[in-house]
């Protein structure tokens, strides 16, 4: 088991640029969609994290031909539905949420039974919120009534389309349906809270018959299903998730200066920034373009000396989910008292992320109110810290680990953090990124 790292000393002040790892998201869904399109897709700036790789190796195991060489994957698919592969097969979605219900949405059709397993922290999460669509469609699930893994599916020759209402505005539950309608002759229509559309806009690309109409809480999306699409190729831009690290790491430093390269702006990934920019952070998009769809920048970020509370706008949870672990970090050093509500889909990571989140916040000696779907930051402007910390126990979610490294780093302290070998599932050069901008971690 690899060592704890070691943070006794916070981070000097730098003014750099760098490119963090290619986006998560758009590497699975990448993987995914290659797998079912016909011909040869190719992917540059592919993130080879373990939840990437585990996507790849499910495909292989699935009879789909997959080649990573350094500088780009290349994937040979054969169209929709058109996995090959032995009896009693066992797939590992590891710790992936994402990866394990979407990849369950292109088994709706396979005649034979596929049990698909995670690690610990997978195992936990709620899977009743995908299981039951794709039932709709035609698919079955064994035991009946269990909602984690492990879990069995077998499809059906006879797949339907389905009408959906998604409203948890969770993006993999909306694109697990989107891909699973790939399988469905006629016409699959889905109300869904707003939430990522990465989805959508790969379709869109990929000439997939899909019509969006979009109104104020929900979007209403019409799929035509049953048509193969061909082979495509893939620059994938740099993951906000993994930038946002860098962001904080940076606002809480002081006279610092940082640039982040080619970073995946959606409008519905950028949460945190229009978050911290109500908060008073300093930050700010250049170059600005178009790929494929999807907006791209360079994020310019600087030193913010003076930080404020926020009542944090419910709009803006479901393009923030996944930083919000950083989101309370700042809070804790903002004046005022912040304010996050209807956040109950953070339980649904790969930590219950909301009570750990306050547990780590108490542990630094800020005062936190908690309740099941909300918390309250009583913030401490001039707050440092000088006593030591240890974090373990938290199902060696990559996200907390990564948060305390810049708490760490930037108030003080001695940290005793465990589980390093956790980030390797979304941002494996983490902590040698954090090296060149000058941490000293042991």
């Amino acid at each position: 088991m690899p060592k704890p790292v070691h943070i006794s000393k916070r981070i000097k002040n730098f003014k750099k640029k760098i490119s963090v790892s290619g986006d998560k998201s758009l590497s699975i869904r990448f993987a995914l969609l290659a797998s079912q399109a016909i011909g040869r897709s190719r992917a540059y700036n592919l993130l080879k994290s373990e939840d990437v790789l585990n996507a790849l190796k499910c495909l292989r195991k699935l009879g789909v031909k997959v080649e990573l060489k350094k500088k780009y994957c290349e994937i040979i698919g054969n169209g929709v539905n058109s996995f090959t592969y032995k009896n009693n097969l066992t797939i590992n979605a590891g710790n992936s949420g994402t990866l394990g219900r979407l990849i369950l949405s292109l088994l709706i059709k396979s005649p034979k039974k596929i049990k698909l397993i995670g690690d610990k922290s997978l195992s936990r999460r709620d899977f009743s919120r995908i299981i039951k669509p794709l039932q709709e469609f035609g698919a079955t699930f064994y035991p009946k009534n269990k909602n984690t893994l492990p879990i069995y599916i077998q499809g059906s020759k006879f797949i339907r389309p389905i009408n959906y209402f998604e409203n948890k505005g969770s993006a993999q539950c909306k694109s697990s349906v989107m891909l699973a309608a790939l399988n469905a002759p006629g016409k699959t229509t889905i109300k869904a809270k707003k939430s990522r559309n990465h989805t959508e806009i790969i379709f869109k690309n990929l000439k997939i018959p899909i019509k969006i109409k979009k109104e104020k809480k929900f979007d209403f999306i019409e799929i035509q299903g049953g048509e193969n699409f061909k082979s495509f190729n893939y620059n994938i831009p740099s993951d906000i998730s993994s930038g946002a690290f860098f962001i904080v790491l940076t606002l809480l430093s002081k006279n610092s200066r940082l640039i982040i390269k080619n970073v995946n702006v959606n409008p519905t990934r950028i949460g945190i920034i229009k978050i911290l920019k109500k908060m008073g952070a300093k930050i700010f998009f250049k170059n600005k373009k178009v790929y494929k769809g999807e907006k791209i920048a360079d994020i310019l970020v600087k030193s913010t000396g003076s930080l404020k509370s926020i009542n944090c706008p419910v709009k803006l949870n479901s393009s923030a989910i996944d930083e919000f672990l950083l989101i309370f970090l700042i809070a804790a050093k903002s004046k005022g008292i912040s304010y996050f509500k209807n956040l109950s889909e953070l339980n649904q990571k790969e930590s219950p992320r909301l009570k750990l989140g306050s547990k780590i916040l108490n542990t630094m000696g800020v005062k936190t109110v908690l309740t099941n779907h909300s918390i309250k930051i009583y913030g401490q402007p001039n707050l440092t810290l000088n006593n030591n910390y240890e974090i373990k126990n938290y199902l060696k979610d990559h996200r907390i680990f990564m948060m305390s490294a810049i708490a760490a780093l930037t108030l003080g302290g001695n940290w005793k953090i465990h589980n390093p070998e956790s980030i390797k599932t979304s941002f494996p050069s983490f902590l040698k990124m954090l090296k060149s901008l000058g941490a000293q971690i042991k």
